[in-house]
């Protein structure tokens, strides 16, 4: 499939820099079956129904950029997934000064050794030291912002709450699940209130997520693997839910990437641990969802891909005119977007 089929133009004013205050203010725009609604995240407990279950993702997002030097020569790294207690595989910034074998100072004495290139480019960093590299990360990384805010206004104290969601336990993403961004503990309580469960998965969103695809055609995109969890007990909970006549309803692609991992072809979720690079086009058939709530996503991104998986790519194509033309903010800051495929309740 041509990956030019999921491009669009998108004005660079279009993007939020800063994420809606309060953040249920955000706006959210309902594409129920075929019809479009404009509406805000507060109004979310009346754009579903009692028995729906909403999915979120529990993952933290670590401090994971850091800024270094090898002798004389500037280095930069991303990391983006760990491969053991104390290596971590990174995206660099001037990896052509880096060899295998080199010692990186990331100052605040922590220091890291480059080894294990990989083809797409990244190398594992091994940290020095007995102290827990979360504890390294807290001292010398930084906030892992998406590089079209980072480099439009930088980094302030307050993204490292605002980057944060409500649901942020499991150390390890870095990158936010953006979508439960716009929850608050009032709308939790008035999505109960109505009859709306919730549960969590954890899914340690990399770095993988902000690069785009090169390829021209998305046989030739390889995505990169990211590692996930979901317990028994809450794929249990799951299956009762669409049992009784409930839906399950993704809060934002991750979830819903790791729930189709876990489910087989009879519909069915699973318990889930390990790694999962499920990359989701037009033509795949959903198992494990009923609906999916989202941001705005990059023109020709996987994530596009995948919305337009779910609800149609012409249906997406216009949706996305639409948000653009009636002023929606974009991306991980940006507005909401619910997705409710072939429903008119």
């Amino acid at each position: 499939m041509k990956v030019d089929l999921f491009d669009f133009a998108l004005p660079a004013e279009r993007i939020a820099l800063h994420p809606a205050s309060p953040r249920d203010a955000a706006r959210m725009l309902v594409l129920n079956g075929d019809v479009t609604i404009d509406r805000t995240v507060g109004d979310l407990p009346a754009s579903l129904r009692a028995g729906d279950c909403l999915v979120f993702n529990d993952t933290r997002v670590i401090p994971a950029q850091l800024d270094g030097r090898r002798g004389e020569a500037r280095i930069g790294a991303t990391l983006h997934k760990r491969e053991g207690p104390r290596r971590w595989r990174a995206f660099v910034r001037g990896a052509k000064r880096l060899h295998d074998g080199d010692t990186i100072d990331f100052g605040h004495d922590v220091t890291a050794i480059s080894t294990a290139r990989g083809e797409d480019g990244s190398w594992a960093l091994d940290f020095a030291g007995d102290e827990p590299v979360e504890l390294l990360l807290e001292r010398a990384g930084r906030m892992p912002l998406p590089p079209y805010i980072a480099q439009k206004r930088g980094i302030t104290p307050q993204d490292a709450d605002d980057y944060q969601t409500m649901f942020a336990a499991d150390p390890g993403a870095v990158a936010a699940p953006t979508a439960a961004l716009h929850f608050t503990p009032a709308l939790m309580a008035a999505l109960a209130a109505h009859g709306i469960a919730h549960e969590t998965l954890t899914l340690h969103v990399g770095a993988g997520t902000f690069l785009p695809v090169k390829a021209d055609d998305t046989v030739d995109h390889r995505m990169h693997a990211e590692w996930g969890r979901i317990d028994g007990a809450v794929a249990d909970r799951l299956n009762a839910v669409r049992a009784a006549g409930g839906r399950v309803i993704a809060v934002g692609t991750t979830s819903l990437r790791l729930l189709e991992s876990a489910t087989g072809e009879d519909g069915v979720i699973a318990p889930f641990e390990g790694d999962t690079a499920i990359f989701i086009t037009p033509g795949y058939r959903f198992r494990a969802i009923d609906g999916l709530m989202t941001n705005f996503h990059l023109p020709r991104s996987t994530l596009f891909m995948l919305v337009s998986a779910l609800m149609g790519t012409d249906r997406m194509q216009a949706a996305y005119a639409h948000a653009i033309a009636a002023g929606y903010r974009f991306y991980s800051y940006g507005d909401a977007s619910l997705l409710l495929p072939d429903d008119r309740s």
